[in-house]
This record gives structure tokens, sequence and C-alpha cells, in this order.
């Protein structure tokens, strides 16, 4: 697990080669940004640390570098981004690489190389050679998407990193009205620790008081409101993000795929699948598949079909007829409400 592997970099406990493969990027960045700083000085990464963009440059190259001498230290690190030849796409290369050579640098790596190789591919090629290889010699870091217990984990130690404690129910409100994109939840956790310092511990008070919310949190608000039969707290929702400038089209589109997320995890749920299985069904975070099935338990299934059939009307409309946008959504949601 990565985060595990983060540990072990934090000790020092540094593997020669480094395969680093998936599509969440901030995983994937933190990984590197990890090895910079508990490998090199500041001052060493002028001479000791290279990059190569496979898609540009030869293999070969990069690997003449991680077999050169480090320049004034005992360590070098070099970062090879976008490998296409561990995939299975049929692009056409723009350089030849000689495969060949890295095969046999990774069964005798450099000792004073740290070599990472970053991936940013869902899937990698288990039928090449190299790939079956670079899994059996590398420290694998697979840069997916954490589970809801992982990105807990994973907020309580940058938190604890920070010097600060995370109250458990900060940290699901935290969760509620950022999402789980991990770039925007690090944003968030820094500003809280800057204003927790002293108190050391963030709360859900603060958490409420200082997250930013994103636009798909007040969409998901906004639909809670309409579960809850609050039209007005609704409406006011819906104001506020016309007053922030947002298109009355967007908004549409996220309280669309908001409700036909409801409505899919609902159906999934009934054949017997669970949370996890779902959200890998659905190809979004289980913490998200978590919250609609929480609204799923307030919509009867002819409900949810109507409206959807209702929302589909809207769109129908707002790309064809002539009626105020911001006024059709307006009279959506009064007719959403039950």
């Amino acid at each position: 697990m990565v985060l595990e592997i983060w540990r072990k970099i934090k000790k020092r406990e540094i593997a020669p080669v480094y395969l680093l493969y998936g599509t969440e990027a901030f995983l994937i960045n933190e990984t590197k940004q990890l090895l910079l700083e508990h490998i090199l000085d500041e001052e060493e990464r002028d001479f000791n640390f290279s990059a190569y963009d496979l898609e540009e440059t030869p293999v070969d190259i990069a690997l003449e570098d991680a077999e050169t001498f480090p320049f004034l230290g005992e360590k070098k690190v070099i970062f090879l981004h976008n490998p296409v030849f561990l995939t299975a796409e049929k692009t056409r290369e723009k350089v030849e690489h000689n495969i060949a050579k890295l095969e046999t640098y990774l069964k005798e790596p450099a000792p004073y190389t740290i070599l990472v190789i970053s991936a940013p591919y869902e899937k990698l090629d288990e039928r090449k050679k190299i790939t079956k290889e670079l899994k059996r010699t590398a420290e694998l870091v697979e840069a997916k998407k954490l589970n809801e217990h992982e990105l807990k984990k994973w907020l309580k130690d940058r938190a604890k990193n920070n010097g600060l404690e995370f109250e458990e129910a900060a940290i699901d409100q935290l969760l509620a009205l950022a999402g789980t994109n991990m770039f925007m939840l690090a944003s968030e956790v820094d500003k809280l620790s800057l204003y927790a310092a002293e108190q050391k511990r963030i709360n859900s008070d603060l958490v409420e008081r200082l997250v930013a919310r994103t636009l798909e949190q007040n969409i998901f608000t906004l639909i809670e409101k309409v579960v809850q039969r609050r039209l007005d707290e609704a409406l006011r929702i819906y104001y506020d993000l016309l007053k922030q400038n947002e298109e009355p089209i967007k908004i549409l589109a996220l309280l669309s795929g908001q409700f036909r997320l409801i409505y899919q995890v609902k159906e999934l749920s009934r054949r017997g699948y669970g949370q996890q299985q779902i959200a890998g069904f659905l190809k979004t975070h289980p913490f998200r598949v978590k919250l609609a099935l929480g609204q799923a338990a307030s919509f009867k299934d002819e409900e949810l079909a109507q409206l959807m059939g209702l929302l589909a009307d809207a769109d129908y409309q707002m790309k064809t007829g002539g009626m105020n946008k911001s006024l059709l959504i307006e009279m959506l949601l009064f007719r959403l409400k039950r």
C-alpha cells in the first residue's frame, strides 16, 4: 500500500528502483517529492537529479546517466516519465527504446542511483517481459484512488505531520464538504493546520467555517435539502450558486449526474452488490457511493424514475427552448419536492 511505502521512505528505507503506476496523480507526485526530500539535500539536486520524458528521449540515454557516478554527493535520483512501452497502447512511438538494456539494468541497478519510473496509466501490459521484470524487482507504488479507510488514515497522518490531531467527526465533515480530490484535501488540511496551530486540534466547527465548498458539494447539499423537503433552503443554495456566476446548464448536469448515481447505487445495492463493488462498477469513489446510498434510502424506485424523467425533460428544454434557463431549474426544484 502506498502509505506503507511512504513510511519506509521517511525512515530512509530506500529501494534502488521504483515503479509508480496508476491514475491518482497526487499519490505519484507525493511519492516523487518524498523521495527527493529524503535522498538529496536541496543543494545536491542541481547536480544529482535528472528527469527524462520517455516519449521524447530513449531509455538508453537515461540509463547511461543512471550508471554515471553522482557529482559531489553519494546518491543521485533519476525520474523516467511516460514509459508508454509498458502499456498495450498501439501509439506510434517517437523514439526507439533499448528495452533489453533496461532489463539488464534491473538485474543489477547502480548502487548510487535511485531510478523512479512514473507510469500514469490505468493499466500496464502484464504480458510484456519488461513489465513482469519491473514488478518482480522494483518497489511498486500503485497510485489508485484510496478507499474511505485509507483516505481517512492519510488525512490523520497529514495533520499529524503538521503537529495536530484530527477529530474523526471533522474528517467526515471535511470529506462531505470538499469531496475526495487529494490535491484539494491536502490544501484544505494545510490551511486548517495554520488556523488550529494553537489548540493543536482540528474539529468540526473549524472545518465548517473554513473549508471551501466545491460546486459538486453544493449540488449534493442542495439535493439533501430536496430529500428533506426543505425547498426554501434548496432554493437558497441555488440562488447563491447563481450569484457565484455558475451556469444553470452546468448545475443541471451535476444535478442529473447525482440523481443518476443515486438511481444506479440503489439498483446495484438491491442486486446484492457491496459498496466497494458498486464503486468499482461505476468507476467512482467509494465515499461518493456511501453518500449516494444514504440518499437513495429516501426515494422509492418509481420516484427516482420520475425524477430522471423530469431532469431529462429539463435538459431538453434548456438546450432547445427559449425559456429562461435559471427559471427552468427553479421550476424543476419545485417539481422535485415530493
